[in-house]
């Protein structure tokens, strides 16, 4: 089918754009994937609450929780309340706690080890740490409580710790104790400064190879503790030397949103599974790659991910931590909300012309479901913005 409609240019001016895009149907299960993928999914915000952006989070929850069971139904796992979330960014530690307890009990008991959730310690303003001890006591809160719900544990960054944590051995100390409180193995997140500019000398080093064996070493030393690292450093090559040299059995979950797809694809020394903001807007183009690439069709798993990687790397160009706009301006399109609204207010993060190209680049990667409604709501938005569109 195509479909035209006027987009405005950087200039202003209108120019016509036609859309030609295939959308992939949902793949039909069982989901038998060889990797572990799970997608760091978006929470919907609810714009007729009174609450101010500034002082809280007002969450839809209906629409929040059935976007998580389109994800589930696609067979993919879910990293709740992460940096997809707007954790840190909007989400704070209660809200992420009730969005976590909401998460698993609308999940069936045989999809809950698929939902893996956040816990780290934003309830410390970085400024209000004084001690390693009091990282370790903001750790100890979060794990309890995610623990006294059943939830399984994705071990965040800590800018509380990359405040007070000087050194390596500081970091071993604050992560040998969380760890110890974990009942089941958790997933540790490595977050990069592009993520987050605070995280700045995580690890208490500045080069990759000091943090490097600072992290191998937490893993070493709490081996029966840890199911694998999440690394988001944007970097194929470090990701790669990192997972040669995990432990047998601890996985590498790719947080590379611009390399993902050969490093889930792997080579001979190895595949990395997936831990994805991106997953959340390419949901079902994700499900049916990484269904081919199960059963070894891996021209189908290329051409399937091929086109997502411009949008992807668009999407999560610099300043990185604004990521979380194209992604709920997707999930808008989409239908899986009525609106465009964050929480936080954070639509207002990107400029009009960051929109117009998401929106040629999703076309071009085939993930508008339908089509139809995906150019009305985009030339909703450039009206919205005073385009005469």
């Amino acid at each position: 089918m195509s479909l035209s409609l006027s987009l405005s240019a950087a200039s202003g001016k209108p120019t016509r754009y036609t859309m030609s895009a295939t959308p992939n149907a949902a793949p039909a299960g069982p989901h038998n994937y060889s990797r572990v993928a799970f997608s760091a999914a978006h929470v919907v915000a609810d714009p007729f609450s009174g609450v101010d952006p500034s002082k809280g989070a007002a969450i839809d929850w209906d629409k929040t929780l059935a976007f998580r069971r389109h994800l589930l139904d696609l067979g993919l796992g879910i990293a709740e309340a992460m940096d997809t979330a707007q954790r840190g960014f909007g989400l704070d530690r209660n809200a992420a706690l009730e969005l976590i307890t909401r998460s698993l009990d609308a999940a069936a008991p045989a999809e809950r080890d698929r939902i893996f959730s956040g816990v780290g310690t934003d309830q410390l303003a970085p400024e209000d740490a004084r001690s390693l001890d009091d990282v370790i006591r903001a750790y100890a809160d979060q794990i309890e409580a995610v623990q006294k719900v059943g939830g399984r544990m994705i071990l965040m960054a800590s800018r509380a710790l990359a405040r007070v944590g000087v050194s390596g051995d500081d970091y071993r100390f604050v992560y040998d104790r969380a760890l110890g409180l974990a009942d089941k193995p958790v997933i540790l997140h490595w977050l990069g400064d592009m993520f987050d500019s605070s995280l700045k000398g995580y690890w208490g080093a500045h080069h990759f190879e000091e943090t490097l064996e600072t992290a191998l070493a937490i893993i070493h030393d709490n081996r029966s503790k840890v199911d694998g690292i999440k690394i988001s450093l944007l970097d194929a090559q470090k990701e790669g030397d990192m997972r040669r040299r995990l432990p047998e059995g601890v996985k590498m979950y790719t947080g590379d949103d611009f390399n993902c797809p050969e490093l889930i694809k792997g080579d001979a020394q190895g595949y990395s599974h997936a831990l994805l903001g991106i997953f959340d807007p390419i949901a079902l183009a994700a499900s049916a790659a990484l269904a081919a690439l199960a059963r070894g069709y891996i021209a189908e798993y290329d051409r399937l991910m091929a086109p997502t990687v411009p949008l992807s790397r668009f999407i999560f160009r610099a300043p990185t931590q604004f990521y979380k706009t194209g992604i709920v301006f997707l999930a808008y399109l989409n239908g899986y909300q009525d609106h465009f609204i964050m929480v936080g207010g954070a639509q207002s993060m990107r400029p009009l012309p960051y929109f117009v190209d998401i929106f040629k680049l999703a076309n071009a990667a085939d993930i508008f479901e339908r089509p139809d409604l995906a150019a009305a709501r985009m030339t909703a938005s450039l009206k919205h913005y005073g385009s005469d569109s």
